[in-house]
Parts: structure tokens; C-alpha cells; sequence
């Protein structure tokens, strides 16, 4: 396809491409949640198989449902149900990563434009394979555990004898408890010796692919603005100067924030008693938990409660302060009154918004811009883009748990868990850190020369055709608008390529294919 967009659709190529993006990305889903799940034990409690195939369902905006026959251990009606709103982000995050790099890497043969259709022709074979292969899941990722009563009988003991044995194991301190009730104990025993119950988690197909086609959209239009060396549609060029820098800059520091994360939990498993289930909860959650502190280190408020097993799952000090009825804040001011080291998270999450405006400044052609100008436009658009981004969070790590059942591997009989942020306070709150560290951090750009530094040439082109780059040579021989040498004089582009051939060439070898 020629660089204006026209010319025909290479389906072979495309099928392709898509065949191998989305097969990368479910192989790298499917095998983080099974070593996630093995870790941590949950093998042990029922096949891997199914319980691999629904937390990949779940990574991806799926839905399960554990539901059984309890009602003997005294659970009836919607006692007996069960629900889960909460996604494995470790799961989610390398398929995203994945998904979205293979697809933006099959479009940059295209040149330095791609047409319309070619674009909606690779977005549709990858989606449609995608909700092809998450349809397959959604049939494998049932499961059912039934708990025989009878494995309550000891080897050699007798039905009699074993509710002997069972009342026998009742603390002292509890005394003639047995005949309260005319009996009603032994009675309860025998049933729950003859009893089976089943419990299981089924994955909801309908709702699976619904999220599914949600999530897989997200990801490819977010891809798409964050990778700034992919062509874009005609029309759509002032993107590369306006909102890819913003987008890649933030993205890429909440993606190292999860790194910093995931480091943290192999050191906390290196000294710890299990550290089998510490390593697989980092991978199954590491972004759950790194994207909650990031919002609440910038004072969005969440709120929750937690009871029942459940609260085994939550760090310390939030376990206790969860423990309540619920309807309480959670802030950082409340946790610090029960440690003093929670304000150390103010500090990171500032310092990554910080990075995320230096970045967005250095990923920013300048042009004819002045300094103030230039920080008053970097404000604005990670502003823009953070206002956003921080509401997603929060909604992404929204947790709701309520659970009557063993699924998953993990019992939680009349336990509960809930946590959820405030959103619209996340977007005002995400505008004003947004603005501050945009122009923060291009005034520190400036200051340093690093101001445009990292600028692709995509975004050159979208700033010259704009008629905007008045101080700036393209040929990188002249100066950066500001009155100095460019750092590429000696002939490599900033994308990796060989530099660029006077005022209308991109340089040979630099483009949309040199780099990922």
C-alpha cells in the first residue's frame, strides 16, 4: 500500500499477522495465570486446566460465577452464591503488551501512512480471532469440586463411630453442647457425613464476549496512541505531536511502575515462609496492587470493606482498616496514622508523574515554541491524557468479591471483599497532576536541552506539514528553534535510522519500521 493510503488490502499478509498476534498473546496469557495459579497452590484444590482457562476469561473482561449445592453446611439460597469482579491484571497486562506491540509492528510496512481500510481490515481479522479463541475458553473454564461427606469417615471407623469421633474433638470448655436442643448436634453431624456437596465456577459466555470485544478494542486503539512510531490514517497526523507523546509517556511509566512492583514481590518471596504463594501472587497481581497505590498516592480517595478469609488476601495496615462495616475513606492520611511509611508512596507517585511529564516534554517536537509556551502545552496534554488514565485505573482495579464457596483453590465461606475508588474525583484530581508535572517536566526538558529530544520523525513530519516548525530544520544540521546544534548532526535519527536528507526527506533507513 502506497504511502497516500490507496491501493488494495493485503489480506494474506494481514491474516497473517493477525494469526500470529493474537496466538502470541493468548500462549503468554494462558501460561502467566497457570504458573500464577500453580504457584500459589491452587492446583491442589481442582484441574488446571479450567481454572487457567476462566482466569484468562477474567484478565480479559470476562466474567465467572462459582455457584453450588452448600446447604448443608447451613448456607441456603443466595447464601449459596457467589460472584467475582476482580481481573488478574498480571494476566492482562502481558497480553495487552504483547497484542498491541505485534499489531502496531504488522502496520509500520505500510510507510508513513496507512490507508483506512488496511487499518480496519487488520483491527477486525485481530479482534475477530481474538473473541474466536476467548469463545474456546469461555467452554473450557468450567469446573465442579464435589465434597463427599463420606471422606469424613477415618479409615476403620465406622459411620457411629465417627460421629463419636467428631463430637469427641469438641473443646471441653463447651460442655453438654451436644444435647442442646434435644440432640439437634449429633443429628447435624450425621447429615453432613452422608452429604455431598458441589461447588464450582462457571464462566458466563454472553458477558466473556462482551468483555471481551470491549477489552480487545481498548487495547489496539490504546496501542495505536501510544506508539508513535506506527502510521495513522490520513487526517489523523497531528496525532503523532499531540497526543502520542503524552500517551507513550505515561504509559511507559505505569508500565516500569509494575516492574518496580514485580521486583518488590521476588524480594519479599526470597525471605518468606511461602514462597511459592508470594511469587504467584505478584504475577497474577502485581498491577492490580501498583495501580491502586498510584491513584491513592495522589490522594484519590477508595473506599471498601473486607471480611471473612478475604481479608487474608489485603496488606497491611489497609487489612485493618477494611475490617469495618464499610463507607469509611481510605486514604493516605489513615493509613499513615497506622504506619508512617505510606507517605513514601506520595513521594513515587509524584516522582512517576514527574517522569511522565519529562518524558512527554522530551517525546514533543518544540518548533518555533517558546519555553512557557512549550510547558503550557506539554500541561496540557498529559492533563488531558491523565485525567483519564487515572479513572481507568481506577476502575480497572475496582475488586468485589463475595464468596460462600471453595473456587479458584481458595475457601471463603461467608467471606466478602470490596474496593472501589472515586472515579469523577480521579479524573479532576488526574487533570491537575497531569498539568503540574506536564509543565514541571518540561521546563526541566528545557532547561536541560532535553526538550524535544526523543521527538520521531512521524512527529516531525506532523509539525512541518502543520506549518508550525518555523525554527526547526528538518535536515537536523541546523538548529532545534532555540539557536542550538540538534544532538543528531552526526547523521543518526532519533529512531534509530541513518538521519535525515534535507527539508523534505525522512533519511534513509529512519521511519516508521526502525524501532519498536
Amino acid at each position: 500500500m502506497s504511502a497516500s493510503g490507496g491501493g488494495r488490502v493485503p489480506w494474506g499478509p494481514a491474516l497473517l499477522a493477525a494469526i500470529a498476534t493474537v496466538s502470541w498473546a493468548f500462549l503468554a496469557m494462558v501460561g502467566i495465570a497457570a504458573l500464577g495459579l500453580h504457584l500459589i497452590g491452587a492446583d491442589r484444590a481442582g484441574a488446571l486446566g479450567p481454572m487457567t482457562a476462566a482466569v484468562t476469561v477474567l484478565a480479559v473482561g470476562g466474567s465467572i460465577t462459582p455457584s453450588g449445592d452448600v446447604g448443608v453446611f447451613g448456607l441456603e439460597g443466595a447464601q449459596a452464591r457467589a460472584a467475582i469482579d476482580i481481573a488478574p491484571l498480571g494476566v492482562s497486562l502481558v497480553g495487552a503488551l504483547l497484542l498491541g506491540w505485534l499489531f502496531v509492528r504488522s502496520l509500520r510496512a505500510a510507510g508513513a501512512v496507512i490507508g483506512r481500510a488496511e487499518l480496519a481490515v487488520r483491527a477486525g481479522l485481530v479482534a475477530a480471532l481474538f473473541l474466536l479463541l476467548l469463545a474456546g475458553l469461555t467452554w473450557v473454564g468450567n469446573d465442579t469440586v464435589t465434597i463427599d461427606g463420606a471422606t469424613l469417615v477415618l479409615p476403620g471407623l465406622g459411620r457411629q463411630r465417627t460421629e463419636h469421633d467428631l463430637l469427641s474433638r469438641l473443646p471441653e470448655q463447651l460442655g453438654d453442647i451436644a444435647d442442646i436442643g434435644a440432640g439437634l448436634l449429633p443429628d447435624r453431624l450425621a447429615e453432613l457425613v452422608d452429604a455431598k456437596a458441589s461447588v464450582g465456577f462457571t464462566v458466563a459466555a454472553g458477558r466473556s464476549l462482551l468483555g471481551g470485544v470491549v477489552w480487545v478494542v481498548a487495547v489496539l486503539l490504546l496501542a495505536l496512541l501510544a506508539s508513535r512510531r506506527t502510521p495513522l490514517p490520513p487526517g489523523g497526523q497531528a496525532l503523532h505531536r499531540t497526543v502520542r507523546p503524552a500517551v507513550s509517556a505515561l504509559c511507559g511509566v505505569l508500565v516500569l511502575a509494575v516492574g518496580a512492583g514485580l521486583v518488590a514481590g521476588i524480594y519479599a518471596a526470597v525471605g518468606d515462609d511461602h514462597p511459592g504463594l508470594v511469587l504467584g501472587s505478584a504475577l497474577l497481581g502485581a498491577p492490580n496492587g501498583v495501580w491502586i497505590g498510584v491513584p491513592l498516592g495522589l490522594f484519590v480517595p477508595w473506599y471498601g470493606r473486607a471480611s471473612g478469609a478475604l481479608r487474608q488476601v489485603l496488606p497491611d495496615p489497609v487489612d485493618d482498616l477494611l475490617a469495618g462495616p464499610g463507607g469509611e475513606p481510605l486514604t493516605v492520611g489513615r493509613l499513615a496514622e497506622l504506619d508512617g511509611r505510606v507517605w513514601l508512596l506520595v513521594v513515587a507517585s509524584v516522582l512517576l508523574m514527574v517522569a511522565a511529564g519529562v518524558l512527554t516534554a522530551a517525546r514533543t517536537p518544540v518548533g518555533s515554541s517558546r519555553p512557557f509556551a512549550f510547558a503550557g502545552w506539554c500541561a496540557l496534554r498529559l492533563g488531558v491524557v491523565t485525567a483519564l488514565a487515572l479513572p481507568l485505573l481506577v476502575w480497572l482495579t475496582r475488586v468485589s468479591a463475595g464468596a460462600s464457596l471453595s473456587v479458584l483453590g481458595f475457601d471463603a465461606f461467608g467471606a466478602g471483599l470490596e474496593l472501589y475508588g472515586n472515579a469523577p474525583l480521579a479524573c479532576a484530581l488526574g487533570a491537575g497532576w497531569g498539568a503540574a508535572a506536564g509543565a514541571a517536566g518540561a521546563l526541566a526538558a528545557w532547561a536541560t536541552g532535553a526538550a524535544g529530544r526523543r521527538a520521531t520523525g512521524l512527529a516531525g513530519l506532523a509539525e512541518r506539514d502543520d506549518g508550525t516548525a518555523v525554527g526547526r530544520r528538518d535536515d537536523r544540521g541546523g538548529n532545534d528553534g532555540r539557536g542550538r546544534p540538534h544532538e543528531d548532526e552526526a547523521g543518526e535519527g532519533p529512531d534509530g535510522g541513518e538521519g535525515h536528507e534535507g527539508d523534505e526527506g525522512r533519511g534513509e533507513g529512519q521511519g516508521p519500521e526502525g524501532g519498536a
